[in-house]
């Protein structure tokens, strides 16, 4: 099924109350609903994404989340992570990744109920860093952080900023890639494998692998088996066969979450890797939503944020 059909099928059928649904008997379009989702366990399960990005038009951030809660809801992603509001540079200054985080920050006076907001921070500013990870963390409404490109993480640069999202239980999201083609990934961007050496310095941290299904995600994968505190994000990769199994297989389900990075790739297209994956539906549950939702919850219930 393409992403086409889905979204005028299941997804769009998930999202209408029980009692507007209709009457009729099943049609080949609803049949195909219901093998996209495999049943209403999954297609009524409420899906949360640990990544995600609020690039929908709007005249402010709050108008542009409203946007993108419409296009969740209508493929029933029911919380979502976001950071790093635009425009994004791969090395940001302090005050550029103070006005993103005060995008998101106004974004979460008006959607609470529906969004987590993750701090973005450059470790290259380490002191600068580390104070606005109290401002937007510690005295603020957000509960996670957000590392994009600007310095290797495996530098020690970022002990002190996991140290600290440790005592705060701030889940830390690490953008991860490996290029395949062309010069390879950028002067700063991290890899896989420089996260597990991060992991490894910080035992019991839970620490997220994001894009572990992007480049060679095989090669991601493997990379971080032996750190039990990195879980794989499966977010902005393409939608390829058997990757998601791998990750079950060598990670275990517990360790995989599901993550959009959405609108570098849509909500169905990433969806729709898990709900096709040859995994039991109890593993899809896993990772569509309980994982991530237990990786929150210390944070959620230090801040006295209901789920």
């Amino acid at each position: 099924m393409n992403r086409r059909t889905f979204l005028r099928t299941g997804a769009l059928a998930a999202a209408l109350p029980l009692a507007a649904r209709p009457a009729t008997p099943p049609s080949p379009t609803s049949d195909a609903a219901a093998t996209a989702w495999g049943g209403d366990d999954l297609r009524k399960l409420g899906i949360w994404d640990v990544h995600s990005h609020v690039t929908t038009v709007g005249p402010t951030p709050a108008k542009r989340m409203e946007a993108l809660l419409a296009i969740a809801d209508r493929v029933g992603v029911e919380r979502l992570c976001i950071c790093m509001s635009p425009p994004w540079t791969y090395e940001p200054t302090p005050e550029q990744f103070r006005k993103s985080n005060d995008d998101v920050i106004e974004i979460l006076k008006t959607w609470s109920s529906r969004v987590f907001g993750f701090v973005y921070l450059n470790p290259k500013y380490t002191k600068e860093s580390l104070a606005e990870l109290e401002r937007c963390v510690a005295d603020g409404p957000m509960i996670g952080i957000k590392l994009w490109v600007g310095t290797h993480c495996n530098r020690p640069e970022l002990d002190p900023i996991v140290h600290r999202a440790a005592e705060l239980n701030a889940l830390i999201l690490q953008h991860t890639w490996i290029k395949q083609r062309g010069k390879g990934n950028l002067p700063q961007e991290s890899t896989p494998m420089e996260l597990a050496e991060l992991s490894a310095r910080h035992p019991g941290v839970p620490l997220v692998c994001g894009h572990t299904g992007g480049g060679d995600w095989a090669l991601g994968v493997r990379a971080i088996r032996a750190q039990p505190d990195v879980y794989a994000d499966l977010g902005g990769g393409d939608p390829v066969y058997g990757e998601v199994e791998m990750a079950v297989r060598e990670l275990g389900a517990s360790r995989v979450l599901y993550g959009s990075d959405v609108a570098g790739r849509s909500f169905a297209s990433q969806i729709g890797r898990v709900l096709g994956a040859d995994i039991s539906v109890a593993d899809k549950k896993l990772i569509l939503r309980e994982n991530l939702r237990r990786l929150l919850l210390p944070a959620l219930q230090r801040k006295g944020i209901k789920t």
